[in-house]
């Protein structure tokens, strides 16, 4: 059975236009990064500096959308930037995009490639469903510190995205928690793939395909599932 995904009508009404796509896959073999995981991070820099020819990653029509739609929750965008923009800061300076392991590699090189906001969770560790939801406050969001395990909760009014057990990701798109995140065990996953207008269906579908053929490329035999948002 697919996980369910919904979107309050809350944050649809805070953020109209807003859409995502989901990419589900089981079977994935996952492992530290490799060349061919580092190839699609190097080719997704390659065409994000292809395309901001110079200008800022902010400067973006579709980054520029997620920074009006985070302050519309409350967020300092220049401070707790969406994850595309991270990512894209990252890609651009001298160190580069950090290797962290196949699958994430694979999602974060789609991130920077389309600038768009991806993610992706551990199927076998989310309780329930998942929702994108304004928060009351209460929630609890399990994440480290100072390498210990501690509490956190989102401020009333923010979007979160989370299940039966809390919060899996604060500010949207910002700051993922520990306990759904994939790592070398994972062999079920869930990839969200998250866009505002400007950016087109017929884009946010491109990106789509292109993940997917990515995690083939990377876990042949796997089974994989785009789920279209229309």
């Amino acid at each position: 059975m697919s996980l369910t995904l919904t979107v309050s009508d809350e944050v649809r009404a805070l953020v109209p236009g807003f859409t995502h796509l989901a990419v589900e896959a089981h079977g994935l073999v996952n492992g530290p990064s490799d060349e061919t995981s580092a190839a699609l991070l190097d080719d997704a820099a390659r065409r994000l500096a292809e395309r901001l020819d110079g200008r800022t990653p902010d400067q973006d029509p579709h980054i520029a959308a997620w920074r009006a739609a985070y302050a519309a929750f409350g967020a300092k965008p220049s401070r707790t930037r969406n994850s595309a923009e991270a990512l894209a800061k990252r890609a651009l300076a001298d160190g580069g995009l950090p290797r962290i392991n196949r699958l994430v590699d694979a999602y974060n090189a789609i991130s920077v490639g389309h600038l768009i906001p991806a993610g992706g969770e551990d199927l076998d560790r989310i309780q329930g469903a998942m929702r994108l939801v304004r928060a009351i406050g209460d929630e609890p969001f399990v994440t480290m510190a100072g390498g210990a395990e501690t509490v956190e909760h989102p401020e009333p009014g923010e979007i979160v995205w989370c299940d039966d057990a809390g919060v899996t990701c604060r500010r949207w798109n910002w700051r993922q928690g520990p306990r759904t995140r994939i790592d070398d065990a994972t062999v079920n996953a869930i990839f969200l793939l998250e866009s505002l207008a400007p950016m087109t269906r017929e884009e946010l579908l491109a990106a789509g395909a292109e993940l997917a053929e990515s995690l083939e490329k990377l876990s042949p035999g796997a089974r994989i599932t785009v789920r279209d948002p229309e």
